[in-house]
């Protein structure tokens, strides 16, 4: 609107007010700041306050623009809530000048001053000045208004109106859930093929869009998701083979059934910041390459598919990383014949007990592939089918690589699928999956065949 280029003065403002709005100055007391996962983060804010016998308003400015005013509790010696009001409607010109229409305002260009009534402010302000009326523009000078409305703030601000039993000041407590807070773990992984090993930088990705600053924070972390089912990081029919939960208990400290990750140090969570914080640093942890497919039934193709490379290490305390998991983001990177690391793939991972098995996807290969065959689909009678399948492995390595090759869709239900005839042992891992582990030579290729009896 044209209007937000107009010089805005507000007059007439007690001193208490202005120092209560200005900018960078926070009203907060001793701040705690409890993040979960899911976008949600409780609020504990402890303030002193003066506050005279009986009732009385007291204002609570900075409290988050996302706040859910439904959970607000208050901890004061001898004081009951009697009403709460939150003011979530933000000083900005154009409010201002919202708020205006039908009130008058003063003008002053070229030196003077003159009166105006506003009567509208839509998509431009429209106002009169005694018998003509006007449409301000860039060119209109300042606009000088008589006072702030009393429900339009600089920052989010809760009223309270409570009930002291006596005059004094004591620390307040306000307590409250908000939304807009919510953090996730990033992890940096460097992989060593040769050596077998790898390490590992956990990092805490906080974000804040509340809309409001909190400053000076003692801030705890929940690896969880309160109050919400299901959730991410399971392990669906086409994960890689070698992912399983741990068993092992980290040494952490628990709420319930979640884990709490304090930062060692207070902290200032700005609004519309990104803000890390390292948790996990481990050097050395053994780490292994895989190659793995996942084969639909009656899956086939005209060209060779690229296997699935894969990465596997564990959680464990022995032999592993040591500590729980939080869900989020793994990159992995691997050094170049320069020795600088470069990046090679990402997954995602689920919330991670310590003594974990992991398997994570970082790619697919180029030089490894596989082409499956429907060779052959007869009928036996009405409720039996025989089909015979190819699977051709090539390897343009200059080494030899073990494939991990996985038929899957064999039978989820009826539990009576046979392999009546194959080139190869497999292993059935289930009676809907059949597993075979194959050596293919240094820029070679190998064959499988396989027969099924199904009733599909």
């Amino acid at each position: 609107m044209r209007v937000l280029a107009l010089g805005l003065i507000v007059a007439g403002l007690p001193g208490a007010a202005v120092a209560q709005e200005m900018p960078g100055a926070t009203a907060q007391g001793d701040v705690a700041v409890t993040i979960y996962n899911n976008d949600m983060a409780l609020v504990q804010d402890t303030r002193m306050l003066a506050l005279p016998a009986g009732r009385s308003q007291q204002i609570f400015p900075d409290v988050s623009a996302r706040i859910r005013p439904e959970t607000v509790t208050l901890a004061a010696s001898g004081v009951q809530i009697v009403e709460q009001n939150f003011d979530y409607d933000l000083l900005t010109p154009e409010k201002l000048m919202d708020k205006a229409v039908g009130s008058t305002i003063t003008l002053v260009r070229n030196g003077r001053s003159e009166t105006a009534r506003v009567l509208a402010n839509n998509g431009g302000t429209i106002v009169q000045i005694g018998d003509r009326i006007e449409v301000l523009d860039d060119d209109s000078g300042r606009v000088v208004f008589g006072s702030l409305p009393s429900n339009l703030r600089a920052r989010p601000t809760l009223s309270i109106t409570m009930d002291s039993a006596r005059a004094g000041t004591r620390p307040v407590t306000l307590t409250y859930l908000s939304r807009g807070l919510d953090w996730s773990a990033d992890y940096v992984a460097l992989f060593d093929e040769t050596a077998g090993q790898i390490d590992v930088q956990g990092w805490v990705t906080l974000n804040n869009n509340s809309g409001t600053s909190f400053t000076n924070a003692n801030t705890i972390l929940v690896a969880g998701t309160p109050g919400q089912s299901g959730g991410g990081g399971r392990y669906g029919a086409s994960a890689p083979r070698g992912n399983a939960p741990g068993t092992e208990s980290a040494n952490r400290e628990r709420l319930g059934d979640y884990y709490l990750y304090p930062l060692a140090e207070r902290t200032t969570i700005a609004n519309a910041q990104q803000k890390q914080v390292s948790f996990l640093d481990v050097s050395g942890a053994p780490a292994a390459k895989a190659y793995y497919y996942r084969n639909g039934w009656l899956g086939q193709s005209s060209d060779a598919q690229s296997f699935d490379t894969v990465l596997r290490f564990s959680s464990s305390a022995n032999g592993g990383l040591g500590d729980a998991l939080p869900a989020g983001t793994v990159r992995v990177y691997m050094r170049d014949a320069r020795g600088t690391p470069q990046f090679i793939g990402e997954s995602n991972i689920g919330h991670t007990p310590m003594g974990s098995q992991l398997a994570l996807k970082t790619g697919e290969a180029f030089d490894v592939k596989v082409q499956p065959t429907v060779v052959a689909r007869t009928r036996i009678n009405d409720r039996r089918w025989r089909t015979e399948m190819r699977y051709k492995f090539t390897n343009a390595r200059p080494e030899d690589v073990t494939v991990e090759f996985v038929q899957a869709g064999l039978d989820s239900w009826w539990d009576d699928t046979r392999i009546t005839q194959e080139s190869m042992p497999s292993e059935r891992r289930n009676s809907d999956q059949a597993l075979w582990t194959v050596t293919v030579p240094a820029n070679g290729e190998a064959e499988v065949t396989a027969t099924f009896d199904t009733r599909f």
